[in-house]
């Protein structure tokens, strides 16, 4: 088993409400288990995130009457995609999936609790600018190169990937351990960002 020193094995999402029969399922969701507990294997750092949202949250479609799921709002910080009510709480859709077996994970990074903003990225809220705390920990320990797998490709995988390499990390994205939501084109775009940014895309 190989331990790779200056690598963090990112672990985005990989909770109930995204896979089959959640919430916000994401097509194919829980294949990624398997591939992302086998990978993790090589890793000495692992970092998982969490979607962890309140009831009432302002990125549900349900706090806005009239808009459905996947329609779009203003927000102060910007755009903000609507979705259906998903991961709240301490809920069975916001625990992990049960196949995840990453015990020697170091970290759970919890994002999207505070009510007014969304958080996509593990890095920053979808203000860019309210850190989750993740990018002091990876300096902290002199870790250089993200490896980011999880759910959704084309959100929070896509936005953590771009916020560490815009912070300077060596930035890869293995497609195989995640799986993309793609409303309108978003996954073809996503690779496109990754190929723009020199992010890797494996």
């Amino acid at each position: 088993m190989v331990k790779r020193d200056g690598e963090v094995l990112l672990v985005i999402d990989v909770q109930n409400d995204f896979c089959p029969g959640g919430r916000l399922a994401v097509p194919g969701g829980h294949e990624v288990v398997p591939v992302i507990n086998r990978l993790a294997r090589d890793f000495r750092h692992v970092v998982l995130t969490q979607d962890w949202h309140p009831e009432g949250h302002s990125s549900f479609a349900s706090s806005h009457p009239g808009k459905t799921p996947f329609s779009t709002v203003a927000m102060p910080y910007g755009p903000q995609t609507l979705w259906p009510d998903h991961c709240t709480w301490d809920s069975d859709g916001a625990r992990f999936h049960a196949e995840l077996d990453i015990p020697h994970a170091g970290l759970i990074i919890r994002k999207g609790f505070r009510p007014e903003i969304d958080s996509y990225s593990a890095f920053f809220e979808n203000d860019h600018k309210t850190p989750t705390g993740l990018l002091g920990y990876l300096r902290e320990r002199q870790l250089t190169r993200v490896t980011c797998v999880g759910l959704a490709f084309d959100y929070c995988v896509r936005y953590s990937a771009e916020d560490a390499r815009s912070h300077g990390f060596d930035t890869i994205v293995v497609e195989e351990a995640s799986r993309a939501i793609d409303l309108n084109g978003t996954a073809d775009a996503t690779r496109a960002s990754f190929r723009d940014r020199g992010i890797k895309l494996t």
